[in-house]
């Protein structure tokens, strides 16, 4: 009897949770999918922008001589601080200069003895012409005071033209500062002889503000170039030059901090390299530049009025080219190929491909996929600083 309900309780226990089994199994398991990826989509940009050309150059001083002595002499003194900046007319060197000094001593007297001899030459000639008209000389006499006269007036000139170089002789005794700048070690110590053999290198001054950077232009950028102002109806000449900006960069610096203008383009390729040389000005008073450094070069090319720009991370790439992926019909992605231009700080320029209209995905592209449904949420792209020169004329 025992044993019977015992092996009833069992029996109810078992039924129950086979009902509650079932009672599961009768629930709604079925596989419920994610909601869509959520992405954030902006119509891209549309704003004026300036296209440049990005390349690399070098800078140079504007000018740079050697400081040398020009005559013979033991150097006397240095009267600069190696390193040191100077004004134009600053004396740099002196050299011997009690010879040339008693050369233009002895110039002076040679003048003034040859000024003495043509003042009784042409008493002389004076008198001779009164003579002849007295009728008491010759012809021959007239002619032969008028020959010692002329004679005088040329021993004059010799003179004068002696004590001339003579003076700049002695003027190069001094050496001055060519122009502004800074003057290297000297390379000649006091009580050298120098001059002797020719000419002597002293030192050499380096002007620095403004300074120059050269640069290569590509064959077929300035096809490109030309293709452009001949749109335009416009020809690049020298007077344009001034008014077209040019900025720099060092390779520790952000963007080009470095601001100019044109200055020479020179007047054929190169066959050579297929480049055109350009040649900037750059201003530099603070001296942050030096002549010889590697610098990155920005030079405005054209101008668009109403270009569409979008984040340039928001770009990809595969075996078409570059494309974004724009919000299509029913939040369903597609995928756009595109034709990229120049990039603008965090931006790019899109030159083909898209619509000014198009939502583009911005953010959440890693899971963006085409004719993938999303949660769209849109958002609005500040606008992107074109870094046009005020003023400035594009070629």
């Amino acid at each position: 009897m025992r044993d019977s309900s015992y092996r009833g309780l069992h029996l109810i226990g078992i039924l129950t949770v086979v009902a509650a089994l079932s009672a599961c199994d009768s629930g709604n398991n079925a596989y419920v999918p994610p909601p869509p990826p959520k992405v954030n989509v902006a119509q891209p940009l549309q704003q004026p922008v300036v296209e440049y050309f990005e390349l690399t150059g070098n800078t140079d001083a504007i000018n740079a001589v050697d400081i040398e002595a020009r005559v013979q002499g033991f150097l006397e003194t240095i009267d600069y601080k190696d390193g040191t900046a100077v004004k134009k007319g600053d004396k740099l060197f002196t050299i011997q200069r009690d010879t040339y000094k008693a050369q233009v001593d002895q110039a002076q007297a040679q003048l003034a003895s040859q000024q003495a001899s043509q003042v009784g030459a042409k008493q002389e000639y004076d008198r001779q012409v009164n003579l002849m008209k007295q009728e008491v000389t010759t012809q021959t006499a007239v002619d032969s005071a008028k020959a010692t006269l002329d004679e005088a007036n040329a021993n004059i000139l010799n003179a004068q033209a002696s004590l001339d170089l003579a003076n700049i002789n002695l003027g190069y005794t001094e050496v001055v500062a060519p122009f502004d700048g800074t003057v290297t070690d000297h390379l000649v110590d006091i009580g050298a002889l120098v001059g002797v053999s020719g000419p002597t290198k002293l030192a050499t001054i380096v002007q620095t503000d403004p300074l120059y950077v050269y640069f290569n232009v590509s064959e077929a950028q300035v096809l490109m170039i030309k293709q452009s102002l001949a749109k335009a109806g416009r020809k690049l000449t020298q007077a344009d030059l001034p008014s077209i900006p040019v900025e720099i960069g060092l390779g520790d610096e952000e963007g080009y901090p470095h601001k100019g203008h044109l200055d020479y383009v020179a007047p054929q390729v190169d066959a050579s390299t297929g480049t055109l040389s350009v040649r900037g000005i750059i201003d530099n008073k603070e001296h942050a530049l030096l002549p010889g450094l590697f610098v990155r070069v920005r030079v405005p090319v054209a101008h668009q009025d109403k270009a569409l720009l979008v984040r340039d991370d928001a770009i990809g790439t595969n075996q078409q080219g570059n494309y974004v992926l724009v919000l299509g019909k029913d939040d369903v992605i597609e995928q756009k190929v595109v034709k990229i231009g120049h990039r603008n700080g965090s931006m790019r320029v899109i030159e083909s491909g898209l619509d000014a209209g198009d939502w583009v995905v911005m953010a959440g592209i890693q899971r963006a996929v085409p004719d993938m449904k999303v949660t769209p949420e849109k958002i609005t792209l500040e606008a992107a600083a074109t870094g046009d020169p005020s003023g400035s004329k594009v070629p």
